[in-house]
C-alpha cells in the first residue's frame, strides 16, 4: 500500500538503494543541506540510516519498520530521517560505522545513527526489530525514548555528541620506519588463524578476503615456503566446492555463514568476484593446475553474462533475497532436478551435488561438492537447463549502478585472466570497462563514484583513484601500451595533490575539494577488499619500478612508514600494503625488452609473470642493445641483473 500512496524526497535519486525507499511513508531525505537545515529549523534530531540495495537486514528493517505507518509517524513527527547508500558515500559510511562500532562493539548494515543537525552522533546501532523482544529494545520504543531524551535531557545528549566527536578527532598518526619483519609477523598470524580442515582463516562467518591469499602467493613465489601455497590451494579449493560458489550460474557469494563454506550469505558482490579471479589466476600461474584457471573463467562467465552493461561497465551486486526469502533463488529440491533433467540424469546430478530429501539449508539444498572427492564431472549439458529454469522460477534484484572503484578491480581481474588464458574476450571486456569509466565517470581530471540512469554521482574518493590506478597498471601489463602507464601516473599525482596528509602521512578518504564532514578519516585496514591506503602503497611502489621520480620518493617512504604504524599491531589485516612493502624491499623481476618486431612484443605479456615489471625500449640504445639482431630481454631480480638474452627462460 505504501508504494501506491507515499512518495518522499528520495524519488529524485538514482541509487537503487535510495529508490527502494522512495515510496516509504517515512519522509526520507537524501544526505544534504536541506535535511540538516530542516532539522535545525524544526528543532529535531536526525535519524541517519545507512545501507545498500542488496543488504538482507536492510530489507528486513525496511519491511518491518520503514514501510509501517505507525513507525513512520513516530519518525516524521520527532526526527528528520536521512537515507544514505554506503556504496555511493563511503565517507559518510566510514565515519558513522566507526561510531557504531564504538557504541556497540560491532558494525554492520543497516547502520542506525541518531545525531544533531551539526552531524554529531549521540547514539548508534545496526538493525532494530520493530517491537521489543528477546532483551532487545524495539525500534518504536527506541524512537520514543530518544525523543523524550531530546525534550527533557538534551544537554546530556549534546555533551555526549561533543565528547564522541572529540575522541574520534584524535587521529592515530603512528609512524615508524618500515622494515621487513612485519611480513614475517603477518605470516605467523595467518598460520595461527588458518583452518586446516576447511581452508580460510578464523571462524564463521568466513569472508574470502582474497588479498590475503595474494599476499601468501607472493611470499611463496619469492621464498618458496610451501606452507603458504598449501594454505591458498586448500582455501581456493574449498571455496569452489562449497555453496559459496554458485555451481549453476557461477560466481561467488559474499561470505559463508559456516566454517566449511557451505551456506553463504547469498548476495553476490562485484568486488569479491574480481579479487577471487585475481587469486585463482595467480595460483594457476604458480601451479599450472588448470582447475584454478577454470574457476576463474567460470567466474568471469558469470560477470560477463549477468553483471555487465551493454556499454561495458560492470554492475555492483545481486541480492541475497528473492520474493522476500534469503537464498530462495539458489536452492533446489531433488524432485525439481529430476523433473527438469529426467530420472537418470537428475538422480546422478543430485548425488553429485549433494541434493537430498533432508536438505542442507532450511530443508532445501544448496548445490555443493563438499562431500564429493572426485569432482571432475561438470554436467556441461545439464547446467544451462537448470540455469534457465532457475531464472524463470524466481527473480533476483540487481543493483545496476556502476561503481568506479569496484569496476577498476574487475578490470584488473580481466587483464590477469587474459594473460593466463590468452583469450581476447577478457582483455576486450577490461578495455571496454576502462573506456566506460573515462567516458562516463571522468571529467577534467576528476573521477566520480558511480553512474546510473545516465547520471554520475559525487566526486570520487580515495578508493576510486587508487583502484583505477591499479586497473591502469593491469591494462599496461596486458598490452604494454604506455598510454595506460601515463594515465596511472596522472591519477597518482592527483591523489598525492588532493588526498595526501603532508604532516602526518597517509591519504584521506575524501579529497580537499569534497564536502567537509565532522571527521576526515584515513582508512588503512583491509576489510572485505583492500583499503585505499593499502592500494596506494602498492601503486606508489609499482610506479617507482617503472620510472624514477624524485617527487614521489618522499611520498613513498612516508606512506610505507604511515602504514607500518597502522599495521604493526595486526599486520595480517593489511595484506595489500604488505604486498607493496615486500616489493619495496625485494623488488619483483624486471624485464626490459628491446623488440625486433611487434609480434614479439605482443606475446610478451603471456611470457612474463603476473608480478613482473615489463619495460619496453622501442629503439636500441647504448644501455639496451639488440643481441644478435633479435628481440632482446634484459632481466633483473633480487637486486642483480643477468646478461641479455634472446628468449625468456633461457
Amino acid at each position: 500500500m505504501s508504494q501506491q500512496i507515499y512518495t518522499n524526497k528520495l524519488i529524485e535519486e538514482t541509487s537503487p538503494y535510495l529508490l527502494q525507499h522512495a515510496h516509504n511513508p517515512v519522509q526520507w531525505y537524501p544526505w544534504g543541506k536541506e535535511a540538516f537545515q530542516k532539522a535545525k529549523l524544526e528543532d529535531k534530531p536526525v535519524f541517519l540510516s545507512i545501507g545498500y540495495s542488496t543488504c538482507h537486514w536492510c530489507h528486513v528493517m525496511a519491511h518491518e519498520s520503514f514501510e509501517d505507518e505507525k513507525v513512520a509517524e513516530l519518525l516524521n513527527d520527532s526526527f528528520i530521517a536521512i537515507k544514505v547508500d554506503k556504496e555511493e558515500r563511503p565517507d559518510i559510511d566510514s565515519i558513522y560505522m566507526t561510531v557504531c562500532q564504538a557504541f556497540t562493539g560491532r558494525g554492520g548494515w543497516p547502520t542506525s545513527i541518531f545525531m544533531t543537525w551539526e552531524q554529531k552522533p549521540f547514539f548508534a546501532g545496526t538493525y532494530f526489530p520493530k517491537e521489543n523482544g528477546y532483551g532487545i529494545m524495539g525500534f518504536k520504543s527506541l524512537l520514543r525514548a530518544i525523543h523524550e531524551k531530546w525534550e527533557t535531557s538534551r544537554e546530556e545528549l549534546l555533551r555526549s555528541a561533543e565528547e564522541i566527536v572529540t575522541v574520534f578527532q584524535r587521529e592515530n598518526s603512528l609512524k615508524e620506519e618500515a622494515d621487513y619483519t612485519l611480513i614475517d609477523t603477518a605470516i605467523e598470524q595467518y598460520y595461527k588463524t588458518y583452518d586446516e580442515a576447511y581452508g580460510g582463516f578464523g571462524v564463521a562467518p568466513k569472508f574470502p578476503a582474497p588479498h590475503n591469499l595474494l599476499f601468501l602467493l607472493q611470499q611463496y613465489e619469492k621464498k618458496g615456503d610451501k606452507k603458504n601455497l598449501e594454505m591458498v590451494e586448500n582455501t581456493l579449493t574449498q571455496l569452489y566446492k562449497g555453496g559459496i560458489f554458485d555451481h549453476i550460474g557461477f560466481g561467488f557469494s559474499r561470505y559463508s555463514t559456516d566454517r566449511q563454506f557451505l551456506v553463504p550469505h547469498f548476495e553476490k558482490m562485484l568486488y569479491d568476484n574480481a579479487l577471487l579471479i585475481l587469486a585463482y589466476c595467480k595460483t594457476f600461474e604458480l601451479t599450472k593446475n588448470p582447475f584454478y584457471r577454470s574457476v576463474a573463467e567460470k567466474t568471469a562467465t558469470y560477470i560477463l553474462r549477468e553483471m555487465t552493461s551493454s556499454e561495458g561497465g560492470f554492475y555492483s551486486a545481486q541480492d541475497a533475497d528473492s520474493d522476500g526469502e534469503e537464498g530462495k533463488y539458489y536452492v533446489f529440491e531433488p524432485t525439481e532436478i529430476v523433473k527438469i533433467l529426467g530420472k537418470e540424469k537428475g538422480e546422478a546430478f543430485n548425488k553429485y551435488y549433494d541434493i537430498t530429501q533432508g536438505g542442507n539449508f532450511l530443508r532445501k539444498n544448496i548445490p555443493n561438492l563438499l562431500q564429493n572427492h572426485d569432482y571432475a564431472e561438470d554436467f556441461q549439458e545439464e547446467l544451462p537447463k537448470l540455469y534457465e529454469y532457475r531464472k524463470k522460477r524466481n527473480q533476483l534484484h540487481l543493483d545496476d549502478k556502476i561503481l568506479t572503484s569496484w569496476n577498476s578491480l574487475m578490470i584488473g581481474a580481466m587483464c590477469w585472466l587474459y594473460r593466463i588464458s590468452e583469450n581476447r574476450i577478457y582483455l576486450d571486456a577490461a578495455q571496454k570497462a576502462q573506456h566506460f569509466i573515462e567516458e562516463k565517470l571522468y571529467d577534467d581530471g576528476v573521477l566520480f563514484v558511480s553512474y546510473r540512469d545516465g547520471k554520475k554521482s559525487k566526486q570520487g574518493f580515495l578508493d576510486d583513484y587508487a583502484n583505477n590506478s591499479f586497473a591502469l597498471f593491469s591494462l599496461y601489463d596486458a598490452t604494454l601500451d604506455k598510454g595506460y602507464l601515463n594515465k596511472a601516473k596522472e591519477l597518482i599525482g592527483k591523489v598525492v595533490n588532493d588526498f595526501y596528509d603532508e604532516k602526518k602521512g597517509g591519504f584521506y578518504l575524501y579529497g580537499k575539494d569534497s564536502e567537509a564532514l565532522i571527521l576526515r578519516p584515513k582508512e588503512s585496514y583491509d576489510g572485505a577488499m583492500p583499503s585505499g591506503n593499502s592500494m596506494m602503497a602498492y601503486n606508489l611502489i609499482r610506479l617507482s619500478q617503472f620510472e624514477s621520480d624524485d617527487s614521489f620518493d618522499q611520498i613513498i617512504k612516508g606512506q610505507l612508514n604511515f602504514m607500518y604504524g597502522q599495521a604493526k599491531e595486526y599486520p595480517s589485516g593489511f595484506a595489500m600494503y604488505l604486498i607493496g612493502l615486500s616489493d619495496y624491499f625485494m623488488p619483483p623481476q624486471s624485464i626490459t625488452v628491446v623488440p625486433k618486431n611487434e609480434q614479439d612484443l605482443k606475446s610478451l605479456p603471456f611470457q612474463a609473470s603476473l608480478g613482473s615489471v615489463v619495460k619496453v625500449v622501442k629503439e636500441s640504445t647504448e644501455e639496451y642493445k639488440l643481441l644478435h639482431d633479435k628481440t632482446t630481454y634484459y632481466i633483473c631480480s633480487n637486486h642483480s641483473c643477468m646478461p641479455p638474452v634472446n628468449e625468456l627462460g633461457s
